[in-house]
């Protein structure tokens, strides 16, 4: 039976609720569940007062009473809303909340591992997303399928023409996960996706050994979370010209495919122009690779070698070629076939190049990898994302302080600083704000992967609570638990936003295969996009029921835009997750 499971199935289990009382959409709250010791908070939408209750699941028996908290109003939407809180009870079991005069919530479970297959489900999402390979029913389950894009037959755009590789050459290189709904591979979103898995390894290695996700892997002594990670690493290793150590931005048709399934998509596939993004992206990638597959070497020999020279080879690469941005329009003006696939194209190299020395630096304890960047441009710490990877640098540095070489050590306290300010930023005004979480505290917020947006938030306050030593530091752990919250269902739109975890989830996300397969679930395991203030804007998808930005959503797979997924968005899902897991204690 797989580690996933739909947890809408458990609650069928529960004694039969009439029609007349199906949930209520006003109810917003975690619909997979809570921590015992956890804070446990629902919202109700509109000018609502008086008491709420928690019921067993057959709403025949009430365990806890309170009081509703008072108006609080959307400072987005202008909405009212008002806070039950029922952090009190902790006794394990199955409960909804009720409303009286309103209704009652989607059922939902207290214990203490109750995230565990939301993080397994989102590492298996990963599976789902493999190219080159058969899906067996034994792993995918009703989601098995043949095997697409065996990609052992890629040409050499003339982008990426040298003389030792002139356009038209053909190459090798199978694996990888398909980046998104479609079915191309690009390495600057690979980046970000490979780094923020392999932090939840060097972060929590104790957890990430006992995430069992039933792939073919499973059972050779090596953690399956790693498992997936070579699948697409290998691949990776796989875009580096041998000659000259650069990286191809991506592996691509030259335009989408239709809504197929990967088997049935068959146009040639090439690899695109290198790009300085690409190369400084896979460099720290492989650097930190090397260092958790060190510890592999009996099951892995010589990759974690091969990872690290590549990563030299690649910064080497960069050093040369420090103005090749990728551009594909004015790439379409030079070369044929036009692509016009993702792009990722990024404004400056800056934040790349401190990631990628920072990898490198801590790896190999050479100096002149920190000595190369300026660690600390201005005051900032941005938010992870595929276009802004600098943080991804400080939070390495802050994991490795204590084994620091002298020249890194001494700006420990400023990276501290950084990391814990920014942390500090994100909470500031939460618990004023309608849904109390950290997520939402402004329309910014909601952009394209605005899902990825409050995981990577979760992130952040997590790495915070690793540095602080105080008692109060735990309130670090509970806003980020309150923007998992928010992916499960306590926001604007109501919505789990990954697919198969929850009651109300998207059905019909922008993902070629769950469009293509003929099965009514989508793939399970697969975060959403989510709302995106612009949404309506740049997918012309018909349907959306609002304006307001953070409302701006559709469960429709026309909507790339709200809807989509993503491996970049449900990488910090599975850390949020996983790390939540392990430290909830």
């Amino acid at each position: 039976m797989p580690t996933y499971i739909y947890l809408s199935l458990l609650f069928f289990l529960a004694p039969y609720v009439s029609p007349a009382q199906t949930p209520s959409e006003s109810i917003r709250l975690n619909q997979i569940g809570f921590y015992p010791k956890a804070n446990k908070i629902a919202i109700v939408v509109g000018d609502q007062s008086g008491k709420f209750q928690l019921a067993t699941a057959d709403q025949k028996k009430v365990v806890f009473d309170g009081t509703l908290g008072p108006a609080l109003t959307n400072s987005i939407s202008g909405k009212i809303t008002h806070t039950a809180d029922f952090s009190a009870f902790t006794k394990p079991g199955t409960y909804v909340l009720i409303i009286p005069g309103l209704g009652h919530s989607y059922p939902f479970e207290i214990r203490s591992d109750v995230h565990r297959e939301v993080a397994i489900g989102a590492l298996k999402g990963f599976y789902y997303q493999r190219a080159s390979t058969d899906l067996p029913a034994q792993f995918a389950g009703k989601w098995a399928r043949p095997a697409g894009h065996p990609d052992t037959k890629i040409l050499i755009h003339p982008s990426a023409a040298t003389s030792e590789r002139p356009a038209g050459t053909v190459i090798s290189s199978p694996r990888g996960w398909y980046d998104a709904g479609d079915y191309n591979k690009y390495i600057v979103n690979s980046g970000i996706t490979m780094g923020t898995l392999l932090s939840l390894y060097e972060d929590f290695p104790d957890y990430a050994k006992t995430l069992r996700t039933n792939i073919p892997e499973s059972g050779n002594n090596i953690p399956d979370l790693l498992d997936e990670l070579l699948w697409n690493l290998r691949w990776m290793l796989t875009m580096q010209d041998p000659n000259d150590g650069g990286v191809y931005h991506k592996l691509t048709n030259p335009s989408f495919d239709g809504m197929i399934m990967p088997d049935k998509a068959i146009k040639d596939r090439y690899v695109v122009q290198k790009s300085i993004t690409a190369t400084l992206d896979f460099a720290a990638v492989m650097a930190q690779a090397s260092r958790v597959f060190k510890a592999y070497n009996r099951q892995l020999p010589g990759l974690s070698d091969s990872c690290v020279s590549a990563a030299t080879k690649a910064w080497l690469w960069a050093k040369a070629n420090p103005a090749a941005l990728y551009r594909q329009n004015e790439m379409n003006t030079q070369f044929d076939p036009d692509v016009v696939t993702g792009g990722y194209e990024d404004r400056t190299s800056a934040d790349e190049w401190i990631w990628a020395a920072a990898e490198l630096y801590v790896t190999t304890k050479d100096e002149s990898y920190y000595k190369a960047v300026n660690l600390f441009p201005d005051s900032r710490t941005p938010l992870p994302s595929w276009a802004q990877v600098r943080t991804l640098g400080y939070y390495t540095l802050a994991r490795f302080s204590k084994s620091l070489t002298p020249i890194g050590k001494k700006d420990v306290p400023l990276l501290k600083k950084h990391i814990v300010s920014f942390a500090d930023s994100l909470i500031q005004g939460a618990d004023k704000q309608a849904f109390q979480t950290v997520m939402g505290k402004s329309a910014k917020d909601y952009i394209w992967g605005s899902s990825a947006e409050a995981a990577n938030q979760g992130i952040a306050l997590i790495q915070a609570y690793r540095l602080v030593d105080t008692p109060n530091r735990k309130h670090y752990l509970q806003y980020a638990l309150s923007n998992l919250d928010y992916l499960l269902g306590r926001n604007s739109v109501g919505y789990s936003f990954v697919t198969g975890f929850g009651d109300k989830t998207p059905m019909h996300p922008h993902h070629r295969p769950s469009v293509a397969d003929g099965i009514t679930e989508p793939v399970p395991g697969l975060l959403s996009g989510g709302t995106n203030a612009n949404a309506a804007r740049q997918d012309k998808c018909a349907g959306y029921p609002s304006t307001v930005a953070d409302e701006v959503y559709i469960d429709a797979d026309c909507s790339y835009a709200s809807n989509e997924i993503a491996i970049n968005w449900n990488a910090p899902l599975v850390y949020l997750a996983a790390a939540l897991e392990a430290l909830q204690e």
